[in-house]
């Protein structure tokens, strides 16, 4: 795909994400993204922090979901679809098992994993398009 076919703009931002979070989200279990504030719906590529949560490698739940994954760091690993942002009511039961109380949760879907992870900007709020067309180059058949 070439990037003159993808649409105008600003249409695609990075959301960063540590391990092994983001490989529990390549893994299609974890659908909820929790962060502080709102977010757009809308196509975000899924950066991977440079840190990993050793903590969190000890849950067994994430443990159970990266079991045989490598957790690839500072680089975008793939592509997801942001089809909702809310809070649950306080008191009412948590949306997922991966959601936190009080947080905004970001509803993941069409999640697309790279096979090459592509490096070359530390933060893609805005990617570039030289970042854009080695993402795209790997996803034949995305369309937004």
């Amino acid at each position: 795909m070439s990037l003159a076919t993808l649409p105008e703009g600003d249409w695609i931002r990075g959301i960063s994400i540590r391990q092994p979070y983001a490989a529990c989200i390549l893994a299609g279990a974890k659908t909820i993204e929790n962060r502080p504030g709102r977010w757009r719906t809308g196509w975000v590529l899924l950066h991977t922090s440079k840190t990993i949560d050793q903590p969190a490698l000890r849950i067994p739940l994430i443990g159970r979901t990266i079991r045989g994954r490598q957790l690839v760091t500072g680089a975008v690993v793939g592509v997801a679809r942001i089809t909702d942002c809310h809070q649950d009511p306080e008191g009412a039961p948590l949306c997922s098992q991966w959601a936190h109380p009080g947080a905004w949760h970001l509803v993941l879907d069409d999640v697309q994993e790279l096979p090459v992870p592509a490096r070359g900007q530390d933060v893609p709020w805005k990617a570039s398009p030289d970042l854009l067309e080695r993402v795209f180059q790997q996803l034949p058949n995305f369309r937004p």
